[in-house]
């Protein structure tokens, strides 16, 4: 099929491995010191590592390609995740907290030791900058979506991630839901907020448990959709509430 798709000049890259590190699906590798497309069913097409490269070696092109394969992307970014925990000391279900078979990790229940001592005041403030804030309540047409940087994320994050008021929240749109709970396809109205507001940028937080990638393919759907370029990024959390992949 015919497609839009990453294209690599080889003779302008320099070999930082920048555009492989931001390729969230692995299309992109370092073979030989040269960033190559290893996978063309693995790219999108969105063009998430074109900002990232300073050479300017990348673009995209409209070429016959494979199809693009999500759910082996899907499979391929779970292994990777589980390997990371894995070589972290950690694993998906941990001893004692596995779910029967076929059951939800995200369900999977696990305790944390967490320092409880008394900390000192802070006068952190709350960065939400409007209200609503769920991503089946908040209308498309509102107003603070006008040149927003937009922050999509899933409902446990905040709860997860300390900080994540000031690292996240910080200066932009908050919209927050959760692809298990909520019995709804969140890509149609994410491309209506992005087809008919001036959106700046996207970012997604979204937990490690298998079903926030919803959340995170109905983003992307959503970006491919608009028929706009919006640079844009996916950041995963840890259970315990450290950053995993960004």
């Amino acid at each position: 099929m015919k497609r839009k798709i990453v294209e690599i000049d080889e003779t302008k890259c320099t070999g930082c491995g920048l555009c492989a590190n931001a390729c969230h699906e692995g299309a992109i590798a370092m073979v030989d010191g040269k960033a190559k497309l290893v996978k063309d069913d693995y790219c999108d097409g969105m063009g998430d590592c074109l900002p990232e490269c300073p050479a300017g070696a990348i673009k995209i092109v409209e070429r016959e390609a494979a199809a693009y394969d999500e759910k082996a992307v899907q499979e391929r970014k779970m292994a990777k995740m589980q390997e990371k925990m894995k070589t972290g000391g950690m694993a998906l279900h941990p001893e004692g907290h596995t779910p029967p078979p076929g059951g939800c990790p995200g369900k999977a229940m696990r305790t944390f030791n967490r320092d409880t001592a008394p900390l000192p005041p802070r006068q952190d403030n709350s960065q939400l900058s409007q209200w609503p804030c769920q991503i089946r309540l908040v209308p498309v047409n509102a107003p603070f979506f006008q040149g927003a940087k937009l922050l999509i994320a899933a409902d446990c994050t905040a709860y997860a991630y300390a900080n994540f008021h000031q690292e996240f929240m910080r200066g932009k749109v908050t919209i927050v839901g959760c692809p298990k709970l909520d019995p709804v396809d969140y890509s149609e109205k994410l491309t209506e907020i992005l087809r008919e507001n001036d959106i700046k940028s996207v970012t997604i937080v979204r937990m490690e448990v298998p079903c926030c990638g919803g959340l995170e393919m109905a983003a992307k759907k959503a970006l491919q959709a608009s028929g706009k370029f919006i640079p844009w990024q996916v950041v995963t959390l840890s259970l315990d509430g450290k950053i995993i992949d960004s």
